[in-house]
């Protein structure tokens, strides 16, 4: 036991230092508006959290089986569709409340269903996420989005006109690094139909969730150099799109 809560405490600590370099990298950009809508996405997450940690209460007999991919695999099967559908809520939840990386769901699909089942599991719930997003942002307006997203945030988009808003879309989508969930609220507010968003949504984001299911397909299949390779060239990517958002979001502005 003592063993076990020693390995836990380690990989808390690794997880906490991750967070901070995170933070650091971020700097201070805000997301939130306010203290009330800060409290709302942190409801969202405890919600979240308390699936996450109720799920993994019925599997933690079970853990030693994520040492076997191929166990791990007929484990989750034995649930029929509840595993891939617990996937893809949370998939969905992640758009609309960000409490967990879609990127890492991604990496968890890959190493589970391999990279073709487990991008289908993830563009579902993306889809359905974006989807719920799009409506949102179109129901109840710019002061809904406003009440959300930080007017620092909102404000990188908003000078984007309409006549480039799909190519814009697309390819705050199809670039990993920028923020598109963000873009998700951002792109209920313009002129386009509820259907090319949720298309441009798509598409844009189906290439990098495909190759981030590769890297957990690799993991599972024992391939780590591989995978290792993939991941740092996906942050490469992401890494410098974060650095010149500005300069890529400005090719649109008016």
């Amino acid at each position: 036991m003592a063993d076990r809560l020693d390995a836990a405490r380690a990989r808390f600590g690794a997880l906490r230092a991750r967070f901070r370099a995170l933070h650091e990298r971020l700097g201070d950009m805000q997301v939130f508006r306010s203290d009330r809508a800060r409290r709302r996405f942190l409801v969202h997450a405890a919600v979240a959290l308390g699936v996450i940690v109720g799920f993994l209460s019925l599997v933690r007999p079970h853990l030693p089986l994520l040492t076997d991919a191929e166990r791990l695999r007929s484990f989750i099967r034995q649930f029929g569709i509840a595993g891939p559908l617990v996937l893809i809520a949370l998939q969905a939840l992640q758009v609309v409340a960000a409490p967990v990386p879609g990127q890492v769901l991604a990496v968890a699909a890959g190493y589970l269903y391999g990279a073709w089942a487990g991008t289908l599991y993830n563009m579902v719930g993306i889809t359905i996420g974006s989807t719920v997003a799009f409506w949102l942002s179109r129901r109840y307006g710019r002061s809904y989005v406003e009440s959300i997203v930080h007017e620092d945030a909102l404000a990188r988009f908003d000078g984007i006109d309409d006549d480039h808003a799909r190519l814009a879309l697309l390819v705050v989508f199809l670039v990993p690094g920028l923020p598109d969930d963000v873009i998700c609220f951002f792109g209920g507010l313009t002129r386009l139909p509820l259907w090319q968003l949720v298309a441009l949504a798509v598409v844009g984001r189906a290439p990098a969730f495909f190759l981030v299911n590769v890297i957990g397909d690799l993991i599972s299949a024992g391939r780590f150099e591989a995978a290792t390779i993939l991941a740092l060239a996906i942050t490469a990517v992401s890494a410098f799109a974060f650095h010149y958002r500005e300069r890529l979001l400005g090719l649109f502005s008016d």
